[in-house]
């Protein structure tokens, strides 16, 4: 709601179901992709461009660490306004092969409360096809995209590799990167896959159809020795990356919780810091990490960065504070370094990893 105080706005929003203040917000990024004057009045208003921020990463600038997380834009459509909107890089999808509407409704929850959302959307979107057609407009953006994929319902297990192979050789050649998602709950018998025997297939292939940096995002329902040796398994088998973390379904966290889908938001802040704290301890300088889950202010994106974190994610946080999270956070990051004594935020990247 670029153009009226977002505050404000939510009171309306929040009295509607929320995938219909999904479909709102949605109507209105429609309008904003459609106006360049739109776009640019939006990035007067959140963009902040400060050198300090700036970073190279898989040969692409990053104005900033700051970057939408994946399962708000699933099809791709609000590429131009998440780049006025302030975001240095926007994750697109998640993206299975064949179309899908699914799981029933309702299936997205807000819990106020909690500051947190619980979702069990199932990987809805418009499919492979569709998304080509509008990455294939954007082969020479310079704002940075990722690409995060994932099967099909109907596919099972044993055909699971087939799916991920289809979405690489279609969409491998769009994007900045890609990233594989077998860590949201929503999808029967994903998880399942966070297995090494998978994962190591599943890169093997991966790096044969594709040049692009693959990523594989984790849940965080697991022990930091487990998150940590499935990790060593992917980078082994040829990840660039690992994405920190998707949505718990530790329903104990909140009294407020449904028995389905998955948790995100301020809920989620402490269980994916501390996991990712010990990914970073491990793979800090030897792998690119990105942290997401509950990040809310620059001071808690900070610590992700100094924990070992090149670039953040937020997505649900979003819904109750607005895009000024983004302003706020790109531009307390900018004071934070200053106070540190840093000139660029890659000097404080993995900052409490050399302690």
């Amino acid at each position: 709601m670029p153009l009226c105080s977002y505050q404000t706005a939510k009171k309306f929003l929040f009295l509607l179901n929320p995938e219909n203040a999904h479909g709102v917000i949605n109507f209105c990024l429609r309008i904003t992709e459609k106006v360049p004057f739109l776009q640019k009045i939006i990035a007067k208003m959140y963009r902040v461009s400060d050198a300090s921020l700036a970073q190279n990463i898989f040969g692409k600038t990053f104005e900033n660490p700051v970057g939408l997380g994946a399962g708000f834009d699933k099809n791709s459509d609000h590429i131009e306004a998440m780049k006025a909107l302030g975001f240095g890089f926007t994750e697109v999808g998640t993206i299975t092969p064949l179309p899908q509407d699914g799981n029933p409704k309702p299936r997205l929850f807000r819990l106020i409360e909690d500051r947190s959302i619980q979702n069990a959307m199932g990987f809805n979107n418009k499919g492979m096809e569709h998304t080509a057609n509008i990455l294939a407009k954007y082969k020479n953006s310079i704002f940075p995209i990722g690409v995060n994929i994932g099967k099909n319902k109907i596919t099972s297990e044993a055909a699971a590799l087939s799916d991920y192979e289809k979405l690489i050789k279609k969409l491998g050649i769009f994007g900045d990167y890609m990233v594989i998602n077998i860590s949201s709950p929503n999808t029967p018998g994903l998880r399942n896959l966070q297995n090494e025997e998978f994962i190591t297939s599943l890169f093997k292939m991966a790096k044969k159809l594709t040049k692009k940096p693959i990523l594989l995002k984790i849940a965080p329902d697991m022990s930091n020795d487990e998150a940590v040796n499935l990790c060593k398994i992917a980078i082994s088998a040829g990840a660039s990356g690992i994405i920190a973390t998707n949505t718990t379904i530790d329903y104990s966290l909140t009294p407020n919780a449904k028995d389905f889908g998955g948790i995100s938001g301020e809920l989620l802040k402490v269980k994916s810091r501390n996991l990712f704290k010990a990914i970073g301890k491990e793979f800090y300088g030897k792998t690119l990490l990105i942290s997401v889950g509950g990040i809310d202010s620059a001071k808690e994106a900070y610590e992700r960065i100094k924990d070992g974190a090149t670039l953040i994610q937020v997505y649900s946080m979003l819904i109750f504070e607005g895009p000024a999270l983004i302003t706020n956070i790109n531009k307390g990051l900018i004071e934070l370094l200053k106070a540190d004594g840093y000139t660029n935020i890659s000097q404080a990247i993995g900052a409490n990893c050399k302690k």
